[in-house]
């Protein structure tokens, strides 16, 4: 309200002003006689403190010469400072004049002002006491708080679902119902550009993104961010150099956590129950007095996830002479249960109108056990060869700590500022498994006595990054902006691998299968961007400077590795073309690179998968992007809009998943084991075209449309002479929002996935995921390809009590139980199709209550600074 008040203000004050600068009155000769010059100071009553950003406006009664009255026009006004002054001058010495102050939480004040022209007693008196009559001071004027208390707080604006801008899209997450009570990965399904798998994997645009939370990297994991804490999400295709080069162009989800700056107080509660009777608890809380904020939010949430799975492999190269083996494993129903917590606190200090200090803490941490019952079967040429089991159960737990330290200064001159920060994130992680597998002959009699191994492992990470930043608009239509940032990342991880002796009735460790190593690895970045527009024309050149060094060690194996990757310089150039107030077009290009990351690098088997083995390659170089694309805004009519865009992307040394068979180095038989590894392939190409658009088919109805279409095409033949992959591929979400009388509301949310050559594996969810290490989450692979899927979400909400503070919320996900992830992968050695479908046709039911009060003795004008100068500076174009 204050800020339409302030606009308001300003447009009379200017139409006035400019309507009566051709008459007004006149002295001698036709010369102006607009002299006069009003100041004074407003203070509290109560406190007799100055009050910054009061509004004070100067009336004048006037003849109308269309209707034949006498009205009120505003011929000046402005926003008090700091010290509560203000000034308003070059007025007709004339008249008499009402003086309006007004201000939120305090009483309006009209009084008389007039100048009182003294001529000494005659005509031709001192002219130097009648200067001093047009420089009249007001004093201190006393203004005094409204006794009334705002019983409630009422929204009387709201954002859309989506917002989208040239350089960026804004999901907010208060719209999106079918996320409510879940994590940040349900958030991800409803997002715009965003594919998210089964398990959680997310990719933009066909890539793994970085995940970002404010702004800066983080160790938490999707999984571990409640979408109740939630927001906003931006999305990024094309970074700038302002950002992190790293994550080879695949974009950033920058997720922006709720904190709230509104004086006095207000919150949220909120509770939820599953189909699967797991509740879920939380609230969020916002304090403001004075030059305090405090902000804080926190989640406790309960899971089971039941899944099933399949897979089914031909083996055209066995080791043991067979020359097919057709191995088919079922999964009887996984189960996964356990809780998750999620904590977040920080204060504000607002030291002035220019200066802000940010400290921040946050905890995660949660507790999981899994049950997995395995069923093996083997042919082979079509002749049964052996059946058996595999039974797994299985415990993690994990602790995340976070901490920001922050600041801020605003210069006098608007849009002006510096900012630095430092960002701590500590996480820790055990996982133990304990597996029992058993084989049958065909004729069901066991081959061997039970294989009994436990898997234990654990690691921690320890995460500092320091940025700082500085914004300054040379002139109306220059900005530069610079910048330096360095990261600090130390890594370590252990596992053991042990099988128990019947003879000696221990289990015995397998010291070929165990690992403890560590890395750490430093990032050093500097960047600068000059963006210049003109007329409707506006570019951005921007350059980043990155260097970084890696060393890692195999403590185990008393290996080390050390990779320094020396100063690299990645580009950025955008250019915006604005056809006219209702189009945009825009040109940009930038250049990434993605590292390895350790897992990648290290040559150690993990073997925890029966069929499919895992080893790094010590011998990966980093991969370089060249990304370009061209978009093109329209606002249509009645809220309608459309973003296209066609994107470019070509990567050379890409960082490809590659399987291939070695002889079991374990069972010291001929049997042959599949080895999933890394290689750098010579390079990917990618190119679509990308189209979201806002609709409102009718006034209750509001649609979200993304829609992709690219074809990818990777380049393996370095590594084979016959890995070529190219197809192409499309993908498709839309979000339906229903307003319903009687304060009901509907979301209907589908996606499909065509066929597309990634595979279903990484992502943003575990610890390598979303970019946290280099190059970390999905990969692309040469091998094999996604088959299609599709799935369908919906919610229904209710809102109730005075002002619409509370709401129920029904979501079901899955509800045509669609959503089936199929992989499919091949090569001259074997062919191997994985299926797996996860907690389809789940219910959950979410209550939420909003509270807040804004108490006027608490509330304080701080950060008006923008506001108050808008003003005057209308005065004085004006004048």
């Amino acid at each position: 309200m204050k800020k339409i008040f302030v606009t308001i203000s300003i447009l009379f004050t200017t139409f006035s002003i400019f309507a009566q600068m051709p008459g007004g009155n006149r002295g001698l000769g036709g010369q102006s006689m607009n002299i006069g010059h009003f100041y004074g100071k407003i203070i509290d009553a109560n406190t007799n403190r100055p009050l910054e950003s009061v509004s004070v406006q100067l009336i004048q009664s006037k003849l109308d010469s269309t209707i034949k009255k006498r009205k009120d026009v505003v011929i000046a006004g402005m926003l008090t400072d700091k010290k509560g002054d203000f000034s308003l001058e070059n007025l007709p010495v004339g008249p008499s004049f009402k003086l309006k102050i007004t201000a939120i939480g305090y009483k309006t004040i009209e009084q008389k002002a007039f100048f009182e022209l003294k001529m000494g007693g005659s005509a031709g008196g001192d002219m130097s006491q009648m200067l001093s009559g047009v420089d009249k001071d007001l004093g201190n004027i006393k203004i005094e708080t409204e006794t009334k208390q705002l019983s409630e707080v009422t929204v009387t604006a709201t954002k859309s679902l989506l917002q989208l801008g040239i350089d960026r899209k804004v999901f907010n997450v208060d719209k999106s119902l079918t996320s409510v009570g879940g994590t940040a990965i349900d958030v991800m399904k409803n997002v715009p550009s965003v594919n998210v798998d089964i398990d959680g994997n997310v990719t933009l645009r066909n890539a793994p993104p970085q995940i970002f939370v404010d702004g800066r990297p983080t160790t938490l994991t999707l999984e571990q961010i409640p979408a109740d804490a939630i927001q906003s999400v931006e999305i990024i295709t094309n970074p700038s150099a302002k950002f992190d080069a790293s994550g080879g162009g695949s974009g950033i989800l920058n997720i922006v956590l709720k904190k709230n700056r509104k004086a006095g107080y207000n919150g949220s509660v909120r509770a939820n129950l599953d189909s699967r009777l797991k509740f879920g608890l939380g609230g969020d809380l916002n304090i403001k007095q004075g030059k305090i904020n405090f902000f804080a939010n926190t989640m406790y949430n309960q899971r089971k996830s039941l899944s099933t799975a399949s897979t089914s492999r031909t083996d055209f190269s066995s080791i043991n002479g067979s020359p097919f083996l057709l191995q088919n494993q079922q999964n009887d129903a996984p189960v996964n249960s356990g809780y998750f917590f999620f904590g977040r606190a920080g204060i504000d200090y607002l030291a002035d109108i220019r200066n802000t200090f940010t400290i921040a803490g946050s905890m995660a941490k949660g507790q999981f056990n899994s049950i997995d019952n395995l069923n093996i079967n083997t042919d082979t040429n079509n002749i049964p060869f052996q059946t058996g089991f595999r039974n797994t159960n299985g415990s993690f737990s994990f602790r995340n700590y976070g901490s920001t330290l922050s600041y801020k200064h605003n210069f006098a001159k608007s849009g002006k500022e510096l900012t630095a920060d430092a960002n701590y994130n500590y996480n820790k992680n055990e996982n133990n498994n304990a597996l029992g597998t058993q084989y049958f002959s065909p004729n069901s009699n066991p081959k061997g006595p039970i294989l009994l191994q436990n898997l234990t492992g654990g690691g921690s990470t320890q995460f500092l990054t320091v940025q700082t930043d500085f914004v300054n608009p040379v002139t109306e239509k220059i900005k530069v902006e610079m910048g330096a940032r360095t990261s600090f990342r130390d890594f370590t991880s252990t596992s053991a691998t042990s099988f128990f002796d019947a003879t000696s009735g221990n289990y015995i460790p397998v010291p070929s299968l165990n690992s403890d190593y560590n890395f750490q690895d430093q990032v050093f970045a500097a960047y600068t961007t000059y963006t210049q527009q003109i007329n409707k024309f506006s570019y951005q050149a921007g350059l980043r400077v990155e260097s970084s060094h890696y060393t890692g060690a195999l403590v185990s194996k008393n290996q080390k590795f050390e990779n320094q990757y020396p100063l690299s310089l990645f580009p950025s150039l955008f250019f915006t073309q604005k056809i006219n107030d209702k189009q945009d077009l825009q040109l940009n290009y930038s250049r990434k690179i993605n590292r390895p990351n350790f897992f990648q690098l290290i040559p150690y088997i993990d073997s925890s998968d029966i069929l499919n083995w895992s080893k790094g390659n010590p011998d990966l170089v980093p991969e370089f992007t060249n990304l370009g694309e061209l978009s093109y805004q329209v606002d249509l009519n009645k809220g309608n809009n459309l973003l296209a865009t066609i994107y470019y992307k070509r990567t050379d040394n890409l960082i490809t998943r590659y399987q291939y068979n070695i002889k079991d180095p374990i069972a010291n038989t001929t049997d042959s084991v599949k080895i999933s590894s890394y290689a750098n392939a010579n390079n990917s190409q990618a190119y679509g075209l990308e189209l979201t658009s806002k609709i409102k088919p009718a006034s209750f109805w509001d649609l979200t449309a993304n829609v992709n279409f690219y074809n990818s095409k990777i380049n393996g033949t370095n590594i084979r002479s016959d890995l070529v992959s190219n197809g192409f591929s499309w993908f498709g979400k839309l979000n339906n929002t229903f307003k319903l009388p009687k304060n009901y509301s509907i979301q209907l949310t589908g996606d499909y996935q065509s066929k597309t050559i990634l595979p279903a594996s990484g992502g943003g969810r575990g610890m390598m995921g979303g970019g946290m290490f280099y190059g970390g989450g999905q990969l692309s692979t040469v091998n094999g390809y996604i088959k299609p899927n599709y799935g369908v979400d919906l919610a229904i909400r209710k809102d109730f009590l005075k002002n619409n503070t509370a709401s129920v919320t029904l979501s079901v996900n899955d509800i045509l139980r669609t959503k089936l992830s199929r992989t499919h992968a091949e090569s001259v050695d074997y062919v191997q199709d994985n299926e797996r479908r996860r907690d389809p046709q789940m219910f959950r039911l979410n209550f939420n209550w909003r509270f807040g009060k804004f108490d006027v003795s608490l509330f304080k004008r701080k950060n008006m600074k923008g506001e108050m100068e808008g003003m005057q500076n209308g005065m004085q174009g004006a004048q």
